[in-house]
C-alpha cells in the first residue's frame, strides 16, 4: 500500500513539472516573468529626457509641469504609454515618449518615484475652505464624488489606481481638470465625468487645497 501511494505521488509530482512544456507544446503562452525596473538606467534615462521639464529630483519647480516625485510607477507607465499612443493629447509629450521603450518608460517611473516628493502649500485663502469641502465631501446636489475617496485623505493616491495629488502645483491639476472638463482630455472617463460638473472658481479652489496637503 506504501509503494502505491508513493508511486503515486511521484506521479502527481512529474505531471505538475510536465504542466509548463506540455501547455507551451500546445501553443500556451507560459506566465511572463515581470522584470523589475533598472534604477540606474531610469535614472539616466530620467536625466537625459525629463529633467529640464520635471527637475533632477523630480519635483517640477515650473508650475505647469506637475512633480513627479513619488508618483505610483503604474501610473507614471500608464500615461507615457498613452502619451506615445496618442490618447493623451500633448505635442510636448508625445514627442518625448515616442521615443521611449516600455523599458524606459519603467525604467525612469521606478527611479522617479524613489525620490520624495516636496511639500507644497495653498496660497488661496479665500478658496481654501470650499477646496477642503469639495475634496472631502464632494458636491451633493450634482452628484460630485469627494476626491479624497479616490485620492485618499493626504492626497497620497492609490497605487496602481489613482494617482498622488498631494502637494501638486495648483497650477497643473487646474489645468488638468480644465482639460478633462472641456474635452481636451479624455483618458479617464472617471475624472471626465467629476471635471464636468465643477466650475471655474472649483477648480481653482479645489486644485489650491491639493497643492497644501501632506
Amino acid at each position: 500500500m506504501k509503494l502505491v501511494s508513493t508511486s503515486l505521488i511521484a506521479c502527481l509530482f512529474a505531471a505538475l513539472l510536465a504542466a509548463p512544456l506540455v501547455a507551451q507544446a500546445a501553443g500556451e503562452a507560459a506566465p511572463a516573468k515581470v522584470a523589475k525596473p533598472d534604477l540606474v538606467q531610469g535614472e539616466k534615462t530620467f536625466a537625459a529626457v525629463c529633467v529640464a521639464c520635471h527637475a533632477a529630483d523630480g519635483n517640477s519647480a515650473i508650475a505647469a509641469n506637475p512633480k513627479l516625485a513619488q508618483q505610483h510607477p503604474e501610473y507614471l507607465v500608464k500615461q507615457l504609454q498613452e502619451f506615445k499612443a496618442g490618447k493623451r493629447k500633448n505635442a510636448v509629450m508625445q514627442g518625448f515618449a515616442a521615443a521611449l521603450s516600455d523599458d524606459d518608460m519603467k525604467n525612469i517611473a521606478g527611479w522617479v518615484t524613489t525620490k520624495k516628493a516636496k511639500f507644497g502649500f495653498a496660497k488661496d485663502k479665500e478658496l481654501v475652505t470650499l477646496g477642503e469641502r469639495i475634496y472631502r465631501g464632494g458636491i451633493s446636489d450634482r452628484q460630485v464624488p469627494a476626491c479624497a475617496g479616490c485620492h485618499s485623505p493626504n492626497g497620497a493616491g492609490i497605487p496602481s489606481q489613482y494617482p498622488r495629488l498631494g502637494g501638486q502645483h495648483a497650477e497643473y491639476t487646474a489645468s488638468q481638470l480644465t482639460a478633462f472638463r472641456d474635452g481636451v482630455r479624455s483618458n479617464s472617463l472617471q475624472m471626465t465625468q467629476v471635471a464636468a460638473k465643477l466650475n471655474d472658481k472649483e477648480i481653482r479652489a479645489v486644485a489650491d487645497y491639493i497643492a497644501g496637503l501632506r
